[in-house]
């Protein structure tokens, strides 16, 4: 079995991996660094270059599903000319493997790809599941998962199965959003953000990597939310991280404003709030290993 991975060298394209190694998954990946083109039998590295519609159709070779990683940070200051990368990043890339595979003959039946729990509005008091519709996405990140599985959909004309992975916050060590959050706290300054009432639809990495795994080898169908099955609070998060760091947590909770003038628009991550279901996946069979914030912290910063 041998899957193409986008975004392989990543955050949780570099656990996806290894547990595609762990389970004798040869893989193919994607990059735009010509000096990562490693090629040995499990892991083959071809370029391509979404922004000049390149690709090294070579790629697609003996492959028989894609995983689709690829799309800019966005945690970066949105500039205006930041929100088109972060548009394009994801709809070019799709673009390109879609026209690519009309082409050429191939023995894909399966495509994965990584989505955001953006596409539901701010709420504090609705319970979002993968049936919900966002039909007028009016927020910038709406707007941009809403193209992004569109661009997606796509491929179901090639009679390639279709699957979305509707990420939420990331906890990890190394990276994502769990590494900027402990700064503030490390030196006795965690607060929360506005009310701190805003839900926080978070996952463990490894519990991440795990649904994609999980999709994958089970051959799922559909959108699943790749949320721990107990979201929490903003509060709450800050707090449980200063007391696994054992660090003070008594500052005042840092107002809206602030936060506009330090990070600009991109501040809205901090202060919307998307309470997200995990029950679809946990119904097709997925055990969670993470299931409270907790165990998840003391495993990644004890």
């Amino acid at each position: 079995m041998r899957v193409l991975i986008t975004g392989a060298t990543g955050l949780v394209g570099q656990n996806i991996v290894n547990l595609c190694h762990i389970q004798n998954i040869q893989v193919n990946f994607l990059t735009t660094s010509k000096s990562k083109l490693v090629k040995n039998k499990n892991y083959q590295g071809f370029f391509w270059n979404p922004e000049t519609k390149e690709i090294d159709l070579e790629c697609f070779k003996n492959v028989d599903a894609i995983i689709n990683l690829a799309g800019a940070t966005i945690s970066k200051r949105w500039t205006t000319s930041y929100k088109k990368i972060i548009l394009s990043s994801r709809v070019d890339s799709l673009q390109l493997l879609f026209d690519s595979l009309k082409k050429i003959p191939h023995n894909i039946t399966q495509i994965i790809s990584a989505s955001a729990i953006g596409l539901y509005p701010d709420s504090l008091t609705k319970y979002y599941t993968e049936d919900f519709e966002n039909n007028t996405p009016n927020s910038f990140l709406s707007q941009v998962v809403s193209a992004w599985e569109t661009a997606v959909d796509r491929f179901s004309e090639l009679n390639i199965k279709v699957s979305k992975v509707r990420i939420g916050l990331v906890l990890a060590e190394n990276g994502g959003a769990l590494s900027e959050m402990i700064k503030p706290v490390k030196v006795g300054l965690g607060a929360a953000f506005g009310s701190g009432k805003q839900w926080q639809s978070w996952i463990h990495i490894e519990d991440l990597s795990q649904i994609f795994m999980f999709v994958f080898l089970e051959k799922l169908e559909g959108v699943f939310n790749a949320v721990a099955p107990n979201p929490t609070t903003n509060y709450e998060l800050i707090k449980t991280i200063a007391t696994t760091m054992e660090r003070p947590f008594f500052m005042p909770n840092i107002p809206k404003f602030v936060m506009r003038l330090v990070l600009g628009e991109m501040h809205v991550l901090l202060f919307e709030s998307q309470r997200v279901s995990a029950t679809k996946i946990e119904d097709a069979g997925y055990e969670f290993k993470f299931h409270h914030l907790q165990p998840a912290l003391s495993d990644l910063l004890i």
